[in-house]
This record gives structure tokens, sequence and C-alpha cells, in this order.
């Protein structure tokens, strides 16, 4: 279907009864829809936005293209939840109105202030000559899920020294008033972000660049994020343009984070080495919020720009990743699911045993959406997991201990996604003792080792049959220790 831009630019408002019946009808035949994730009711997810505790629960956005598979005109979808684990379908919340979001609303971020959920995002605007116009934007909601914007943008255009690559405002309360940090890209093609001060959450004064140690890293900065963890102070980034380093960046794009301390009087973020938050095929833009306990909680995009899935024949694409809490440990980020998962856990299947130069299929371990631990230790060889195991398909997770590589294989995983990046993904590793938590879904699979040191996320599009689990020991000997909960 060749999408031209007057289909692409369709404010959801335009679609008629007959069209969204289609749509429906086409997603609901789709194989890949997801079982506990949450995904589009057709059209194409993108980044998640306004990550906010509001009025007793949890409220998640999403970046929403609502026609098909594609990017296109924009709009904010809104999810609800209390305990992380349902969430309820909201529906479009945030369309595209005014002449300067004319062409979407693009990602950004929640805070709450007297009792209203304040939600800041970029505006999008092409001119007759397909120039991009980015702007600052604001809209507010109440505790009835009542939403008014404002008509005018807060942040009108990028500085001087900027191009139109400016968006995905990210905001948080400080001592002194409110700041602002925005994605941007300097007019050399380098990333960076953009700092602002507030004290009224409307009225917004540009501070400057947030300097760091990185001047050459990556074109663009999308969806930066800056928190504080245990007195450790994190900006989270999705830098574009990054080439491969060994192990590291082989995606089309990538997202990670640096940890350091921040300084507002001088807009320096002193921080370390870049740290990949995913070693996985499909992870990007993840955005967080604090818990009422105290929790740093992020949800991610479960997919990439600039890539095809198969489900996108079926009118429907992408999907975000499970919660997690994020928490440092040693100078380096660690996820994990969140403790509420453990209430989709249904009947407990367990096996302990040893394999050499083996491999065995247990009938329990089989299906489609369950979570498993697979707790390893490798005398000699190779020895992990295969994953919806089928006719000439299977998903390979395993730990190499002549190589010292955990390995994350979907070369067989079904219909292919973009092999041109490679259908390998390797992470060093020197232990014989290895964890892993795996969740798996109709169409995803999110791997957590030892307690969220590393973490795989990646999309996988096997045949409905494909469903059965191995473990194997190759080369040598290797115990194994499984438990397995079916999720509904």
């Amino acid at each position: 279907m060749l999408w031209t831009n007057e289909m692409r630019y369709r404010n959801y408002r335009t679609i008629t009864e007959t069209e969204e019946k289609m749509l429906l009808e086409k997603v609901e035949n789709s194989i890949w829809r997801q079982s506990f994730h949450i995904q589009p009711p057709h059209g194409l997810l993108n980044d998640p936005n306004g990550f906010t505790f509001y009025n007793g629960k949890y409220y998640l956005f999403y970046q929403w293209f609502p026609f098909g598979a594609v990017h296109g005109m924009k709009h904010w979808y809104q999810v609800e939840s209390e305990d992380l684990v349902n969430w309820k379908d909201k529906g479009a919340t945030i369309f595209p109105e005014y002449d300067h979001e004319s062409h979407g609303v693009f990602s950004g971020s929640g805070i709450v202030k007297d009792d209203l959920l304040y939600l800041f995002y970029t505006g999008n605007k092409r001119d007759e000559n397909w120039n991009r116009h980015a702007s600052q934007c604001l809209a507010v909601m109440n505790t009835e899920n009542e939403l008014s914007k404002l008509e005018e943008p807060i942040i009108s255009g990028q500085p001087n020294g900027y191009t139109d690559n400016f968006r995905d405002p990210k905001v948080w309360k400080d001592e002194d008033g409110y700041y602002m940090i925005v994605g941007a890209e300097r007019e050399n093609h380098t990333g960076c972000v953009l700092l602002y001060y507030s004290t009224d959450l409307c009225k917004w004064d540009f501070r400057g660049e947030l300097k760091t140690d990185q001047q050459q890293f990556g074109h663009m900065w999308e969806c930066p994020d800056l928190f504080q963890i245990d007195g450790e102070d994190v900006l989270l980034i999705s830098p574009q343009g990054l080439e491969p380093d060994g192990e590291h960046y082989h995606n089309v794009h990538n997202s990670g984070c640096f940890i350091g301390k921040l300084d507002l009087k001088k807009m320096r973020f002193y921080g370390g080495a870049f740290q990949e938050l995913d070693a996985g095929f499909d992870f990007y833009a993840p955005q967080t919020t604090l818990a009422p306990d105290g929790r740093r909680i992020l949800v991610g995009w479960m997919g990439l720009p600039d890539t095809t899935y198969p489900s996108d024949t079926d009118m429907w694409a992408n999907c975000l990743t499970i919660p997690r809490e994020i928490r440092i440990k040693n100078g380096k980020i660690y996820q994990n699911p969140v403790k509420e998962l453990t209430r989709k856990r249904k009947i407990m299947d367990e096996w302990q045993g040893t394999l050499n130069q083996q491999e065995v299929m247990l009938d329990q371990f089989s299906g489609k959406t369950f979570e498993l631990i697979c707790d390893i230790t490798v005398e000699k060889g190779t020895a992990g997991v295969k994953l919806r195991v089928g006719e000439d398909e299977e998903t390979l997770l395993y730990l190499d201990t002549e190589k010292e590589k955990i390995v994350f294989d979907r070369t067989k995983s079904g219909v292919p996604v973009a092999t041109q990046y490679g259908t390998i993904r390797k992470t060093a590793y020197h232990e014989k003792a290895i964890s892993f938590q795996i969740f798996m879904d109709i169409s995803s699979v999110e791997i957590f080792i030892n307690e969220g040191e590393c973490v795989f996320t990646s999309r996988i599009f096997p045949k409905q049959g494909s469903t059965e689990t191995m473990f194997f020991a190759n080369d040598g000997m290797a115990s194994f220790a499984v438990k397995k909960w079916d999720y509904e």
C-alpha cells in the first residue's frame, strides 16, 4: 500500500465508522496480538508519553497514528492503571487542533501541580515546502479527565544555533521552580539537550544548552529524561545516528543514559560513560515516573523508528514494554520487572536437572505467554533455552562460557525483522552461573539477566504452532533449576 502525505496526515476525528470497523476486523484476525502488553487498538504506536502517577492511578499515553502501521499524524492515546499490570484504554486524548500542531502532536511528559495534570508535548508543523517547525506546547487535565489546551505554544521555536529537530520536553520540579529539558540537534548535526526554567509551568525562560562531556555523540538526542536515584542523577536519552561499537549500538537507533551529577547553576551534567539500556533488538524512547512508594518506574517503546514489522500487514504495529523498576548498583543501571507483575502468575511448574551434551523438551514448559526463571550453572561449553520452538523455528538464549558471552539469537524466530542490522545480539559475561528471567508474550520476549544487570528486549513473529520450550547443553555439562508461571 502506497501511503501519500494526504493519507498520512489525517486527524483521527475524520475516521468513518466503516473505516474503523474494517481496521478493527483486520487487527482482530492478527495472530501476533499481545496478551499482557499495552498495544494500539489499530494503527501505529510509538513513544510512551506523559507517564505520571495522578489521581490515585498511573496515567500513561503513547504516540498513535490511527489509520495504519505507518508514521503519520500523531495523537496521544491514553491508558490508565491502578497497579501497573491491568491497563484500561481511555482512547485518543490529545488531538492536533491548532496551526502550530497541524502535522501532529509529538512526544512529551507530565507533571502534577495543584491537583491538575500538566501535559507537555511538541507541536509539529510542516510548511508548503515540507520544512518542519517545532514548538513546545501545554495541555492541562483535571481529575475528571477533562482536557484543556493552550492555544499558543509555550515555546514557539528552537533557539539560534539549533535545527528544527527540537522536541520531547521533560519537566520536573526543583527547589527553586520547574525545569524542562528538550531534545535538540545543533546546526553542526550533533545531539544535545536544551534547558528551560519556569515558576508557573506556563512561561518558560531559555537557560541554555545543558553541557555534557559528549559533544559529538549522535545527531539528535530524542526523548530526554532527567531524574535522581539514591543521590545519583541520571540523564536518559535516545541518541540517533550512533555507529556500531563492538557489541553496542547495532540497532538503527539506540537508548541509554549517563549517571553523574547535575549542576543547574553551571548548566552542566557531569557524567561517566554512556550506558546502553537494552542489549536486544527492539527498545527505544523510554520514559520514567516516580511511584508513590519512591520507586523509579520505566516504560519503553518495544519498537524502533525506520523499522517495519510483520504485523504491519494487519494494520497495527508495536507495543510498550512491561513496566520496570530501575535502580543503580555499582555505578550501573539495573532494570527489573515491577513487583506487581507477580499477580499475573498462575500455576507454577518446576524442573531441576543436569544435561550433558543433550537437550530436553518438557511439555509443562510449552506455551505462548508465560514467565520463566531459569538458573543455569555451566561447567563447560554452551547452555541455555530455546523458546517458541516449532517447525524450523526457535528463539535462542544461552551462555557461551568459552567465548564468555551471553547470546540472544532470533535468526529463526519466525518472520524476519530488520535483518540488515543482524539477527544475533551478544554481551560480555565472565561467570559460569547465570539467571534468566523471561517474559514471553505472543510476539515479544523480554529477558532480565541476573536481577536486571542486563536486559534483552525483542519482538518475534513465530507461527501459532511454535510453542515448545527446550533446554540444552552443548560441548559440556550444565545444571538447571527452572520455574515457570503461565500468564493469562
